[in-house]
């Protein structure tokens, strides 16, 4: 993913449109997908970091990063109505006191709502792979005084979540940027508590009028077929959403965990035959 060279005073300096955008050329018209051999719709100057394979996984094509040029896109006011933000984190059942995890998170535009709902005894660990993004992000939550919000510099190795400890992940257009998807799969796997859940949030590939580029969309069934052998089964999806699906995978319990319990229950007298009071 990006490693693109730091811009001096970024701070100060606007943030430039990127050909990194998943809008597609027409939008609101349905996107071609008859290109030639697969290949992408877009070729981008940024293609940072990616192992040298043929950039696809199990015959998907693994979408460029959306560079921090492009920030201002993740901030649209159209996003409200597009992607419905507050209702989709209200489906996921966020409560107080909750560690989570923003993966991806750009410039903590989802960060910011959940460490509202996680409260000041929540935490929420907001993680990208490019330092600019951090840096927006780190200048937003100081703004908003959201002291719980961590931000973390990730590789596509390393999570940087804390083993076992997340009630909740979030990627929201993401996961299909993800170069080594089996990787950071397993990762994100350990820093769940057992009965945490990975939430994918993608736009709709199944439904060629969602004005998205190819690349940038996921089925159902493809994110099944990634996430499910590495451990995390499918729980849900939720397509209350005008363009994206959410789809919900949960770790199991803990082996150990429900050994105790079945032989905590195995233990306990039948109900009905206790002693006679």
């Amino acid at each position: 993913m990006s490693r693109l060279a730091i811009i001096a005073l970024l701070g100060l300096a606007p943030i430039l449109p990127s050909s990194s955008s998943p809008v597609a050329a027409a939008p609101r018209e349905p996107v071609a997908t008859g290109s030639s051999a697969g290949a992408r719709v877009q070729e981008h100057d940024h293609d940072h970091d990616r192992p040298a394979t043929d950039g696809t996984y199990r015959g998907r094509i693994i979408a460029d990063v959306m560079s921090y040029l492009g920030a201002n896109w993740l901030m649209r006011p159209s996003r409200i109505r597009e992607e419905r933000p507050d209702e989709m984190l209200d489906a996921l059942g966020i409560e107080p006191g909750m560690a989570v995890a923003d993966v991806g998170a750009g410039v903590g535009y989802h960060s910011l709502k959940m460490a509202e709902r996680v409260g000041p005894e929540g935490v929420v660990y907001a993680t990208d792979v490019q330092p600019e993004m951090l840096r927006m992000l780190r200048r937003r939550a100081q703004q908003a005084g959201a002291a719980n919000v961590r931000p973390v510099l990730v590789t596509q190795d390393d999570p940087g979540l804390p083993e076992g400890q997340l009630d909740l992940i979030l990627m929201v257009d993401v996961y299909h940027e993800v170069t080594d998807p089996e990787a950071t799969l397993r990762g994100l796997r350990e820093a769940l508590k057992p009965g945490g859940r990975l939430v994918l949030v993608e736009f709709r590939a199944e439904d060629p009028a969602v004005p998205i580029k190819p690349e940038h969309k996921m089925s159902v069934a493809q994110a099944r077929a990634e996430v499910e052998p590495q451990g995390l089964p499918f729980k849900e999806v939720l397509d209350f959403l005008p363009w994206q699906h959410v789809i919900i995978f949960e770790k199991p319990a803990d082996p150990a965990d429900a050994e105790a319990d079945a032989d905590a229950d195995a233990d306990a007298e039948p109900p009905g035959e206790g002693p006679a009071g």
